[in-house]
């Protein structure tokens, strides 16, 4: 199992697979790598690293306190050290693009470019009570079958969905047990993002204005709860050279496999490669 030692010590994982200019991948708050497996397929011609935040996935839970943008991000140069790589691009949905935004900030000679899937430097209300509900608590239903059942139907702002794909969501998102589900990361992540009023820090339209110079994508659900069309407006008046695409049917987050996602994310890869 590949993994690297923190400089606090912690044990985390990632996985690393492909060849070509490297891609990291940085996943939602509760996820980890398998947030991708979604759009891996059609990303070909990169070598695509995926890592698992401290306190999910399969790497191991740390002091509570440390569940916090800046150690993730210090984490995720430290595998990039771990893999003595000097720069990468990095694909970051939700979490991951807030931690892609900090290493704009405090690390910016190591990144070569930056996509943020469903997530800006304002975060609203809506999306936040709905972290609030679920974060760190075990689902009532039993089985991954019932969990993809319920999210098809309080998913609302997700159209055209198929049954299958609900599933393959819930497989990656809980752990089906004898006593029930379990959660893929630690419980006290509740505890350390609540701690902060879920906000990941204050004032962080400094940190989208550090992606200033990078090529940069932004993608949107279109019934985001928790990017809002104003922000998104705001964020392509600041930056109207960043590749911008609404995903149509979509709330938070986008699969990432949509055409739309997809035709954006292949432009901002080929400029990567200009």
């Amino acid at each position: 199992m590949p993994q690297f030692t923190t400089s606090d010590g912690i044990a985390v994982h990632y996985s690393d697979e492909g060849r070509g200019k490297p891609l990291l991948c940085l996943a939602g708050l509760t996820r980890d790598g398998r947030d991708f497996d979604f759009v891996a397929p059609h990303i070909t011609d990169r070598r695509l690293i995926r890592l698992d935040y401290r306190g999910r996935g399969q790497s191991a839970w740390a002091p509570p306190e440390t569940y916090i943008v800046p150690v993730e991000a210090r984490d995720a140069v430290e595998l990039l050290d771990h893999l003595e790589l000097p720069r990468a691009a990095v694909l970051g949905t939700s979490r991951g693009g807030l931690i892609a935004m900090m290493l704009a900030a405090t690390a910016k000679d190591r990144l070569a470019g930056v996509a943020l899937n469903d997530i800006g430097p304002e975060i609203a209300q809506a999306g936040l009570d709905v972290i609030k509900a679920y974060l760190g608590i075990r689902p009532a239903q039993k089985t991954i079958r019932a969990v993809a059942a319920r999210r098809a139907e309080v998913m609302t702002g997700f159209r055209d969905v198929p049954e299958t794909r609900w599933l393959e969501e819930a497989e990656r998102l809980f752990v089906e047990t004898a006593e029930g589900l379990e959660l893929t990361y630690d419980p006290a992540l509740r505890e350390a993002v609540l701690g902060q009023g879920a906000q990941p820090a204050p004032g962080l339209w400094p940190l989208f204005d550090a992606l200033k110079g990078l090529p940069l994508c932004a993608l949107r659900g279109e019934n985001s709860d928790l990017l809002s069309r104003e922000t998104f407006a705001e964020m392509q008046r600041r930056r109207p050279d960043m590749i911008a695409a609404e995903i149509p049917g979509r709330g938070h987050i986008p699969f990432l496999d949509e055409p739309e996602a997809l035709d954006a994310l292949r432009r901002w890869l080929r400029m990567l490669d200009g």
